[in-house]
């Protein structure tokens, strides 16, 4: 398999959402797909260029994706882990955010700036929340340190991740399934946690709770 290539820009082309270019190596050329970041950063023609390779083998034939370092590519691999992800659109999120802008939106669940992507829906950036997001908290502890604590307004939120980690990124889904805002969501999640009330012991109660404090809100 091929993991990792340096060598020569050629022929870069760009096809609808599509780009890559072919890569000289030894006298060798890879035919590589990228995200449209990378493409949009890459060297002259006979420029030096590095990248990290994720090697798909199909029946149908081989594809090789480059990415400009590890942590790109590794995220890419999560990306297409999840059903319903294929490279294209694995290629579209990575294309439309830095590794850190989307592994935080994975984090917090952020179905609006995950479906902003080409190509992916409410539905699928509702999968990715669920399916990644205690991988990325776990995997990208770094990229996450600075806004661990934080809510969307700035407001410190580490209260309500100790009182129910395990339920809060179902409660976050299902509220912006029912047209909620991020920001009022964070909101209603610190003020029930802030509350400190016995007998939340599941992701219903939770919610039950956090749609009282939202009907109380607005009314």
């Amino acid at each position: 398999m091929i993991g990792w290539l340096r060598g020569q820009v050629a022929e870069p082309w760009r096809a609808g959402h599509r780009c890559g270019l072919l890569l000289i190596c030894g006298g060798i050329g890879y035919e590589l797909q990228l995200t449209l970041r990378q493409w949009a950063r890459l060297p002259a023609t006979g420029g030096d260029l590095t990248l990290h390779i994720h090697h798909s083998v199909r029946e149908d034939g081989w594809t090789l994706f480059g990415f400009g370092d590890r942590q790109e590519r590794d995220l890419f691999r999560d990306l297409v882990a999840v059903s319903g992800v294929g490279p294209q659109m694995a290629l579209a999120l990575l294309g439309a955010m830095e590794v850190d802008e989307l592994v935080r939106a994975i984090a917090a669940a952020d179905l609006r700036r995950l479906s902003q992507a080409p190509g992916v829906g409410k539905r699928t950036a509702e999968r990715l929340a669920v399916e990644l997001r205690s991988k990325v908290q776990a995997r990208y502890p770094q990229l996450l340190a600075d806004e661990s604590s934080l809510g969307a307004d700035g407001v410190d939120d580490s209260q309500g991740e100790t009182l129910a980690q395990g339920c809060r990124a179902e409660v976050e889904l299902t509220l912006g399934a029912l047209g909620y805002e991020p920001l009022e969501i964070q909101r209603a999640w610190r003020a029930v946690a802030g509350e400190d009330q016995p007998g939340l012991a599941s992701s219903d109660d939770w919610l039950r709770q956090c749609l009282r404090w939202l009907s109380r809100s607005v009314a």
